[in-house]
């Protein structure tokens, strides 16, 4: 049996757009517009999850899908760093900084590590494979980039060198124990001619 996985990233928010740690803010005018245009491209899945954080319920339900939120797909918990920019902790803290951003075991911020997120996600991909047919989930970037790393068995310190852009898709299948990868294309939009 071969299992899918595609990961939608959320739509643009203000946090996002202006690089703060993830605060809870729903998805911006412009992202939602954008993913009610890509609503009806995705493939069908028999089942559909979500990241219990707003940007990702209200991304899935501009895209036209009802989800089941997964809290093993939550955002990375960044403790008293949320809501600041990484530019504002990076001048007040640069050694945590430093620290988070080289060693996955670290958690500076009094949240959880790079390596407990990669965890966490690669015990959900363990339970994913056995669902027959394709999982969609509309999940957060760092989400994805934790399953890509799991997937893929690289070392969590490569998860910081892994952009994933808002509204894109991720797509991993697994076959006899395998992942492979298919990278961050855009929803596509309809042609209205």
């Amino acid at each position: 049996m071969t299992s899918r996985v595609t990961f939608v990233s959320p739509a643009t928010s203000p946090s996002l757009r202006q690089a703060r740690f993830y605060d809870g803010d729903s998805i911006d005018d412009i992202g939602a517009a954008r993913a009610r245009e890509a609503a009806g491209s995705l493939p069908v899945a028999a089942r559909v999850v979500v990241s219990p954080s707003v940007r990702c319920r209200e991304t899935a339900a501009a895209l036209g899908l009802d989800g089941v939120e997964t809290r093993e797909l939550g955002g990375l918990d960044v403790g008293r760093w949320r809501g600041r920019t990484l530019e504002a902790v990076a001048a007040a803290e640069p050694e945590a900084v430093a620290r988070w951003l080289t060693d996955p075991g670290s958690a500076p911020h009094g949240g959880e590590s790079i390596e407990v997120l990669c965890g966490r996600v690669a015990r959900w991909l363990e339970e994913a494979t056995a669902v027959d047919g394709r999982v969609l989930a509309v999940v957060e970037p760092e989400v994805v980039r934790a399953a890509v790393t799991e997937a893929l068995d690289i070392p969590a310190a490569v998860f910081w060198r892994l952009d994933v852009s808002p509204l894109t898709v991720t797509e991993l299948s697994s076959r006899a124990g395998r992942w492979n990868l298919r990278l961050g294309r855009p929803l596509a939009v309809p042609d209205i001619d």
